[in-house]
């Protein structure tokens, strides 16, 4: 039964009259009637007695009436909390992040805006991989380069790319590769951070032409952080977002290897098209962007063009 008849029934049911009934819904007393009819055709019970002066509920009716204020309350009070949700943050935020982000931005983030909105409950779910937004029930997915599925908003909040990098004690032992292919040669270390290949190194089109290259070595994880500490001590070759390695490149202690060759990865907040008006995950996603900024302003997330190698 739709919103719209119990609408219905429920006036008739107060005016008692087919004449006040179309007044107050702007049409021809007969449209009511023909309504009434059609709405007892389609339950098959005779809601309303009819005299020629007035209409009075049957005992079908009776409870069909009682039975409709009930629901159309119900249906108010839904839509007004759902009005005040999206005016005022309350209820359960779950927002899903990888491992080594979560740990650096979004936790600190969290954390804030629990202080700021203490109506809000707020669940961080950090996996390797993006979690299904729909099946898993999440609000917010915060993730790097791929494109959303279908039915899905999107915000890009930083800028970001994955370079080739290695740290200068690895160059110093093994050479610098000049070219991708020289990568066979050398040890890579391999995220297994999604699904797919993982020892293909895919990078964007230049001049209408996309480069890949196959990798080897002795290492892989699917834990960001743990991989980028054995890049740093020198066991092999990376393929790494620039948000983790920039002060690492600004210190030294990593360079970028053929910079030409990268993978666009922005860093994204991911959800369905129904929150974007919803109070919780609008103004996280306002926080959590004006912190990237902040952080950005401060120390970098991006590699200063001067810094990589040539």
């Amino acid at each position: 039964m739709s919103e719209g008849d119990l609408g219905f029934f429920v006036t008739l049911a107060r005016h008692e009259s087919f004449a006040g009934t179309a007044r107050e819904l702007g049409v021809t007393p007969s449209a009511v009637s023909r309504r009434l009819a059609r709405l007892e055709d389609r339950l098959g019970v005779r809601l309303m007695q009819r005299t020629t002066r007035r209409v009075s509920l049957t005992g079908e009716g009776a409870a069909y009436f009682a039975k409709a204020q009930r629901l159309l309350g119900e249906i108010e009070e839904l839509e007004t909390s759902l009005r005040a949700g999206q005016e005022h943050p309350s209820g359960l935020l779950r927002i899903n992040a990888t491992f080594g982000f979560s740990r650096g931005y979004i936790a600190p983030c969290v954390a804030e805006f629990s202080a700021l909105y203490p109506d809000v409950e707020v669940q961080l779910v950090v996996t390797d991989a993006p979690l299904n937004l729909v099946e898993q029930g999440v609000d917010l997915n915060i993730r790097f380069g791929s494109p959303p599925p279908s039915g899905l908003y999107q915000r890009v909040l930083q800028r970001n790319r994955r370079f080739i990098c290695a740290s200068t004690r690895y160059l110093e032992q093994h050479g610098t590769p000049q070219t991708l292919s020289d990568l066979a040669q050398h040890s890579c270390i391999v995220l297994r951070q999604e699904h797919g290949i993982y020892d293909i190194w895919r990078f964007d089109e230049v001049d209408g032409h996309a480069d890949s290259v196959r990798v080897n070595g002795q290492l892989s994880t699917n834990d960001g952080e743990m991989a980028r500490e054995w890049m740093l001590a020198g066991r092999g070759i990376m393929l790494r977002s620039e948000w983790d390695v920039a002060h690492h490149v600004r210190r030294g202690t990593l360079k970028v290897l053929l910079p030409k060759h990268f993978q666009s990865a922005n860093i994204t907040a991911i959800y369905p098209e129904r929150h974007q008006l919803t109070a919780k995950v609008r103004l996280f996603v306002d926080l959590l962007s004006r912190r990237l900024q902040e952080v950005n302003a401060a120390t970098p997330l991006q590699i200063a063009p001067e810094l990589l190698e040539g």
